[in-house]
């Protein structure tokens, strides 16, 4: 595989960004009580690219959930730097979710009444520290197609302009939920590209969940989820390009 350089650095070097401890989440009352989440640990740091692994059911989109700050644990710990988000308020969560994460997820959420730019500046208005939607849709290639209507894109386009739209605000953290989920290969790798461009290039602590073992290959470290724990996990030495993974 062709590998990214450089060599991933140690995450001891880096910034933490997330703090998780005897994470629980429970859906449920009772005998229908469910375990989403059975006790997490785990540390993410700055400009980490991070890929989530697990069957359904694992516990990986409550986590993710949890980190994004969409849903609150039931117990334990989870900070985010110096914010602890098991106690905020919605206000606070709603500051954080706003100038701190940038969520993409399986389906798009594009409004089709929306340009591809007016769709990424819905962002960019809002946010603290934006770049202009163009140098957004430039990232992640599509330039050609700033005034085109979600109509008139391919689904891996509208997904790209949903990247575009995560990363205009200039995330800390950037999860994501399937990114790829209802793709084809090939269309796949080209969002895998640019989510990875935007790590790269932004530094943006990037998540990703996925069912798909070959995608491990471009992460700095990858976290197996079995029944709402972490089952293992390990880093790779380097990262793979997406275009070279072994689909």
């Amino acid at each position: 595989m062709a590998p990214i350089t450089p060599e991933t650095p140690d995450p001891g070097t880096r910034r933490k960004i997330f703090h998780v401890r005897g994470l629980t989440k429970v859906y449920g009352m009772d005998a229908a009580e469910v375990h989403a989440l059975a006790g997490v640990d785990l540390d993410l740091y700055a400009g980490e690219l991070v890929v989530l692994l697990g069957p359904s059911g694992s516990g990986k989109t409550t986590l993710l959930n949890n980190l994004g700050g969409l849903d609150l644990p039931t117990a334990g710990e989870l900070r985010y730097q110096d914010f602890d988000l098991t106690t905020a308020e919605e206000a606070d969560l709603t500051r954080y979710r706003r100038d701190s994460v940038g969520f993409i997820f399986q389906f798009y959420n594009l409004i089709p009444s929306l340009t591809a730019r007016e769709n990424v500046a819905l962002i960019t208005e809002i946010a603290r520290d934006p770049m202009p939607p163009e140098d957004a849709l430039n990232m992640v290639n599509l330039g050609a197609r700033l005034d085109h209507f979600p109509a008139q894109l391919s689904g891996g386009e509208q997904q790209r302009v949903a990247i575009a739209r995560a990363i205009a605000k200039r995330p800390e953290v950037l999860l994501c939920d399937e990114p790829t989920g209802a793709l084809d290969v090939r269309t796949g790798i080209v969002v895998l590209e640019a989510i990875e461009r935007a790590n790269r290039e932004l530094g943006t602590l990037t998540v990703v969940i996925t069912h798909n073992a070959v995608m491990a290959d471009m992460a700095d470290r990858v976290i197996h989820f079995l029944d709402g724990r972490v089952h293992h996990e390990y880093r790779n030495s380097k990262r793979a390009a997406p275009s070279s993974l072994n689909w």
